[in-house]
């Protein structure tokens, strides 16, 4: 069985890879709706935890 270290360490490599070209290859017109999506997702969820 594989350690569950390793599992959640390769989970985590593979979002950062993934996450690294999705920033890197948006547009600049598309960056600020986008970061003001984000910010509102993560107020509605602070607001409703």
């Amino acid at each position: 069985m594989v350690d569950p270290f390793i599992s959640s360490f390769t989970i985590f490599v593979l979002a950062v890879f993934v996450g690294y070209h999705v920033v890197w290859n948006v547009t600049p017109a598309l960056h600020t709706p986008l970061m003001a999506v984000t910010n509102a997702i993560s107020g509605i969820i602070i607001v409703g935890a």
